[in-house]
């Protein structure tokens, strides 16, 4: 019964796997593991920003501002999230990026839980 429990702290987590706390890349047995959803913790720098577009997404994603100024780009469109709570949803087939324009901590949700978004070429199965 104690794989069905995890107490961990975000901050330290976090820093494991690109600040992904839960999801399919979990290990099978631990409670963190699903292929329904996926959350992240993501503390950015100032500037920090996704590499390359998303493209070709097949998950819906749910963006919350916990601190920060954080700018999510979809194609057409720039949000601007800066007050807490202050939160952006797209769903499948919106390509997008994002950058810090402040320290930044955001809580990503995403579902379900797939693999192959990592930047640059991965393999079906690797890690977020």
């Amino acid at each position: 019964m104690a794989d069905d429990i995890y107490v961990g702290n975000a901050n330290v987590d976090a820093l494991a796997e690109r600040g992904w706390l839960l999801g399919h890349f979990m290990p099978d047995g631990d409670a963190r593991h699903s292929t329904d959803v996926e959350i992240k913790w993501g503390v950015h720098p100032p500037g920090d920003e996704r590499a390359e577009w998303v493209r070709g997404e097949r998950r819906t994603a749910l963006l919350v501002l916990i601190s920060g100024r954080f700018r999510v780009e979809v194609p057409g469109r720039s949000v601007l999230l800066e007050k807490q709570g202050d939160y952006v949803v797209w769903g499948h087939g919106v390509d997008h990026s994002w950058v810090a324009e402040e320290e930044s901590v955001v809580l990503t949700v995403r579902w379900p839980s797939v693999p192959g978004y990592k930047v640059g070429a991965e393999p079906e199965g690797e890690r977020p």
